[in-house]
Parts: C-alpha cells; structure tokens; sequence
C-alpha cells in the first residue's frame, strides 16, 4: 500500500512511497490511470522527483533535464544529436512497477510476476468491500522511526495474547479472553480476528465505572443514557448499541446497510501479508504499515493511518475510536520521528513501546526460540509463508 487515491486526485498528481532501498513514485496520467515506476531517471540514476506529493505536467530529472511523460516515456532530452548512439527517446522510459487502486487506496507490487491484487488477498477483499472505503478521509497520519525490525510489527499485530498485559485498560469495553475470540488463516499467509466490543470480558470482576465513562462518548452519541447499565448491566451495552445503530444509523448520517450487527461493535481486525495490519469499524478503521529500513535490519517505519468516515452533511466529527474531533476541510499532517517523540495514539503507543526492548531480547544468549500458544497461530503462519516466500 503506497498512499491514498486522494492524494493524487488530479492528472500530473504524484505521491512517493518509500520500501526500504527503493522510492516508487505513483502518478495519475492523463488518462485518469494511476501509474508507479522507480523513482530514478534512465540517464545517470537520479530521482526524477523530490518529496512527498506533488504535481507535475512531466516527470523532469532535476540534475540534466530528462523528461518523461505521466506514463513513463521519455519525450525530451537536452542536446539530443549529441548521443552518437542515438537518441535515447523511444528506448529509453521510466521503469514501470505494477500498481491497482482499491478501497480508496494505491497498491504497488515491485515482483512484476505477482498476481492482481483481488486474487492475493483473497476473501479480505470481500469483507473490506463492506466498507464505504472510497468515502473515508485520512485524519491521521503518522510515521515513527524506531530501533526494531519491521517482523516485530507483524508478530505483535498477528497475537492479541498480549492485550491484557500491554493494553490493561481494554478489559472494560473488550473482550479479550482468547475462548471468546475468533482466529482464522487464509491462503497466502493472510489472517483475521474478531473480538467482541463495547462491553468489559467476562474475566472483570467490578470496573462498572470505568466501562461507563469509556463509552459514555459513544452511548451519548447514539441517545443511550450510561446509566441505565448501572447496577450490573454493562453486559447488555453490546446489544443496545447495535440495535441504536441500526435504527439511527440513517438520522445520524451513515449507511450501515452492508453491514451485520456485530460489525457495529467489534474489532474486526486482519493481517495483509506481508507488511499491513488493520482494524475495521463502522465509523473508520486505522491501517498500519510495517516497512524494513533501508539499511538496518535492526530499525524500520511504522506507519499509522485512520481513516474517517464522516456522517453525510457534516464537515466536523469526534472520532470514537481516537477520541478527537476531527475535521474534512484539514488534511492531515505527516507527523514523522523517532520512537518517543512523536505519539500514533495511546493505544499504539503501548504497542509500540515493547519493540525495542524485544528486539534487544533477541539478541541475547538466554533467548533460544518462540514458544508459541494455540491462539497465537497467526504469528506462526506469519512466519511460515515468510520462510515459503524467502525459499522461493
């Protein structure tokens, strides 16, 4: 995943995205198709553009002046009739790298072999299809550099074993006890869990207050009044708030006709292999990207989106799931640091705090291997088709 379509909405817009050694540059032509190629002119290997996003009639390499149309061909080059050779317009364009959009989002491929995107990622793509993706805005958008390799990321995102230890406050509006949770494998080292939501796991004995004030945003939202789930109930909030869901969903200004009640609710969470990791929900889901380093195995990017659906008719939104107002008129800041300066939210911040000192971990001589439970089984299959994968 190299970006969203909304950054390129325009032809000659351009967005670059960064996989460890290699910068793609993905750009809308003047057919309206979004294109990707390395980011590097024919003539002596410099970047044919610089930064982020941008805008461009043509791709021109800075250092000599080579000139490449929005599909890649070379078209202008300075002292033409100087190149005994001949000329390297028509035999020389930008290397092309497979590129879809779907679900709101541009998708790269550097295996010019790979299978179109539909067919790797097999029934998610049904599932995600559900979702109004293309009505989704990006609101949050954040980068850290940290001391850990980019499989950390995956391992942590592939096991929810350690939610009640990294993440204790959860046991109030989540069910995180593995024997109610869902795990399921698909082809192609592809994984998914469900656990249920908007209500504490069975295992809580008291916390009646902590559940009432962590959801009384959303309860308020959809007319529910905290207090009737005093005195023992905070059980039922599940069920009252997927049934207000569907009966003010259209008065609130959303859509939840596609999709079923405990969609409303849960965490639908998934794992793109290699390198993508997701929570769905129905007001916006986050996305996070996992990206090795350019030279440092012992480092890599983690990123984080949220994606934000807003109700029709409203510009302004507090987000249940960052607990924040949130605007559609103000694109969202790249935020980019170092691990400890700059934050992805709290929930992920807990995440993210362990990777450093594991990977320290596995470098020690008291550490032999994994020793795996039964509901961490995505891990493994993780691992395994990334063995597969290296072997082939």
């Amino acid at each position: 995943m190299a970006g969203t379509q909304a950054q390129i909405p325009n032809a000659g817009d351009w967005l670059t995205a960064d996989f460890g050694p290699e910068t793609i540059v993905c750009v809308r032509g003047d057919d309206g198709q979004v294109r990707a190629f390395y980011n590097v002119c024919q003539h002596r290997a410099m970047p044919v553009v610089t930064g982020e996003q941008g805008h461009s009639k043509r791709l021109v390499c800075p250092y000599h002046g080579w000139s490449y149309d929005l599909a890649g061909k070379l078209k202008v080059v300075p002292d033409e009739a100087d190149f005994v050779q001949g000329s390297p317009c028509g035999k020389l364009n930008l290397i092309e790298v497979k590129c879809e959009t779907w679900a709101g989002f541009v998708w790269i491929n550097m295996d010019t072999d790979a299978a179109p995107l539909r067919q790797f990622i097999g029934p998610i793509a049904d599932q995600i299809d559900t979702y109004p993706m293309d009505a989704m805005v990006r609101t949050h958008w954040v980068t850290i550099e940290g001391n850990f390799n980019w499989k950390l990321v995956q391992d942590n995102f592939n096991e929810s074993y350690h939610v009640p230890f990294v993440h204790p406050q959860t046991k109030f509006v989540m069910e995180y006890a593995y024997s109610q949770c869902q795990f399921d494998l698909y082809p192609e080292g592809h994984a998914r869990m469900f656990m249920p939501g908007a209500g504490p796991t069975k295992q809580l004995r008291g916390g009646e207050a902590e559940t009432l004030e962590m959801l009384r945003e959303e309860l308020e939202f959809w007319e529910l009044d905290p207090e009737q789930f005093r005195g023992g109930k905070t059980g039922e909030i599940r069920k009252a708030l997927q049934k207000a869901k569907r009966e003010k969903g259209a008065s609130k200004g959303f859509d939840f006709s596609t999709y079923h009640d405990d969609q409303l609710t849960d965490h639908w969470h998934y794992t793109i292999f290699p390198n993508l990791s997701f929570s769905l929900k129905p007001d916006g889901n986050i996305w996070l990207r996992a990206r090795p380093h350019e030279t440092d195995p012992e480092k890599c990017y983690f990123d984080m989106w949220y994606m934000t659906l807003f109700p029709a008719g409203t510009t302004r939104y507090y987000s249940q799931s960052m607990s924040e107002w949130v605007d559609v008129s103000v694109p969202a800041p790249h935020v980019q640091g170092k691990w400890g300066e700059v934050s992805a939210g709290p929930g992920i911040d807990q995440d993210v705090s362990v990777w450093e000192a594991q990977q320290r971990g596995l470098h020690s001589r008291g550490y032999k291997r994994d020793y795996l439970a039964f509901q961490e089984r995505r891990l493994r299959y993780f691992h395994e088709n990334l063995e597969k994968w290296m072997a082939d």
